[in-house]
């Protein structure tokens, strides 16, 4: 594979984790500090993981001047698979590392493992992004609208 589609896969998945780890990180935050059971934890975290990943992806489109109901169907087809192996990849290890889910705020554990689980939900989400940006699918499907947009974007200057 070359380098522009490693950069291609590498700039995906960054921004797919962006979004992850807002929601990642608030549902953890959120949850710990309302004292939520496990399974609640890992729900809203999921929700708000999602919620933000496809945010993060939609604003851009729409400021490109895609239609609400575009920018959702291109965020949808971008994002689902990605955040998914991410969120598989962070909830996972959140849930294998002992004490870690119950953790407090103030628990260097808490931060730790947070961190370490967004580290591996990158390495598990790369080589994902990198097959279906070759695949033209993933990613590639709103690649085309970017650089749309930054060569606009450019011309304004």
């Amino acid at each position: 594979m070359n380098e522009s589609a490693n950069k291609t896969a590498l700039l995906a998945t960054l921004h797919c984790l962006t979004g992850c780890a807002v929601g990642e990180v608030l549902g953890m935050i959120l949850s710990t500090a309302l004292q939520w059971n496990t399974l609640s934890s890992v729900i809203l975290s999921i929700a708000l993981a999602f919620l933000f990943g496809y945010t993060f992806s939609t604003v851009p489109l729409l400021r490109g001047g895609l239609t609400l109901k575009k920018a959702l169907t291109l965020a949808l087809a971008a994002d689902t698979v990605s955040i998914a192996v991410m969120e598989l990849a962070d909830n996972g290890f959140i849930l294998i590392v002992p004490g870690a889910i119950h953790a407090g705020l103030d628990a260097t554990l808490f931060w730790i493992s947070l961190v370490l689980s967004l580290i591996a939900a990158f390495i598990a989400a790369f080589p994902v992004n990198k097959y279906l940006i070759a695949k033209g699918r993933g990613h590639a499907v709103v690649h085309q609208y970017h650089h749309q947009q930054h060569h606009d974007h450019a011309h304004h200057h």
